[in-house]
């Protein structure tokens, strides 16, 4: 089993701010292989009936066990009142610390309308991110983005194809059938399949309603559900309604890249397919972190482009632009927005810079980072999770 360490320091450090914390990732993220790892720990399968049925007297299964016990309730959304028996804990027996994973659909399960707010810290478990790559052997950037994250696809000997449908076909059974009133199976695989084919795009309803056979409302129905589940990440452009300015549109990011490649039937990359992966990955890495919520793109109607922007000091904004290539870099994007916002720092996320460091190109001060330096870099430039 890997230890996924830093995931590990995440749930410690969590535990320590409150008693519960809830783990929720898509299927096959590696969210029962990450709870086991934990040390001293005691681990609850919910999804066995004699699990619920010790745990349906919430109050007495809690005092059954030692004051500072730390538990594990794997799947917990497969309880009858998963909030409640999490309340109790909280509320009742403080020392105790719980981790309770779910699948990405617990935000959306009406199982969890008591938020248990102030009791609990959110983790979202994410492909695999530069930390877990050490973990796993090695920083394979290429495998990384062709295999994708999820950590039995990335560890094959070979990818197989069957495997992504077989993982698709679970989520619309186990996931979007569960916990949302969609019944057209056909157009919302089509649906899905396209978004994923065109990863990183700018998104438009109205583009893929006819190729779907729905209407516009159905086509934003189905991008909801797949936000709330983690399967799609809606990028919102950043600006200040500067004419110049893209104001609406936003950006779509499929959960993985390796579906995106199955999608686009790349059995190999060719090199200039790294960039679009790349920027993904640079996402997922976010994610990690906690800035995803934040970001946003920044495009002009010339179509210059910033790939991310996050707030930075004094809300300034700080963009990041993704390159495979540190060489290869151009300050295009980030000249035309510091024309119209000159406040804020500059980070250039790239897969060959192995030591951060600063550069001058067209006047701008730019830092440089790897994946792995990322979250530094943003700390450095004042931005907050």
């Amino acid at each position: 089993m890997v230890k996924r360490r830093f995931w590990v320091s995440r749930i410690e450090e969590a535990w320590g701010r409150r008693p519960i914390v809830w783990l929720s990732g898509v299927r096959r993220s590696g969210k029962t292989s990450l709870a086991l790892s934990l040390d001293d720990v005691e681990y609850l399968d919910c999804e066995l009936p004699r699990v619920r049925a010790a745990l349906r007297d919430p109050e007495g299964f809690w005092r059954s066990l030692p004051e500072e016990r730390r538990v594990i309730l794997d799947e917990v959304h497969r309880l009858e009142a998963p909030a409640e028996l999490l309340k109790i804990a909280a509320d009742h027996f403080p020392k105790l610390r719980v981790l309770a994973t779910g699948s990405s659909t617990m935000g959306a399960s009406r199982k969890f309308r008591d938020t248990l707010t102030g009791r609990k810290t959110e983790l979202s478990l994410t492909p695999l991110c530069a930390e877990d790559l050490k973990d796993f052997g090695g920083e394979d950037m290429t495998r990384r983005l062709l295999r994708g994250g999820l950590p039995p696809f990335y560890l094959a000997d070979t990818p197989r194809g069957g495997d992504f449908q077989e993982w698709i076909d679970s989520y619309w059974a186990r996931d979007v059938q569960e916990h949302f009133r969609l019944e057209r199976r056909d157009s919302f695989m089509r649906f899905l399949e396209l978004l994923l084919a065109r990863s990183g795009g700018m998104f438009e309803a109205t583009a893929f309603a006819g190729l779907c056979q729905a209407s516009r409302p159905t086509i934003s129905n189905y991008l909801r559900a797949m936000e709330a589940t983690h399967i799609a990440h809606v990028i919102r452009p950043f600006s200040t309604r500067r004419q110049s300015e893209i104001v609406a549109a936003p950006k779509v990011y499929g959960f993985d890249t390796g579906f995106v490649c199955h999608q686009r039937g790349w059995d190999r990359l060719r090199p200039d397919d790294h960039g679009v992966l790349w920027e993904h990955l640079v996402l997922n890495q976010l994610r990690a972190h906690g800035f995803s919520g934040q970001a946003r793109y920044w495009r002009d109607k010339r179509g210059r482009e910033v790939d991310f922007i996050l707030p930075g000091l004094r809300g300034a904004p700080c963009a990041i632009e993704c390159k495979w290539s540190s060489s290869a870099f151009k300050a295009d994007g980030l000249r035309a927005l510091r024309l119209l916002h000159p406040e804020g720092e500059n980070i250039a996320g790239c897969r060959d810079v192995d030591r951060p460091h600063t550069a001058k190109i067209d006047g701008l001060a730019i830092r440089f980072v790897g994946l792995g330096s990322l979250a530094a870099g943003l700390a450095d430039a004042g931005v907050a999770p």
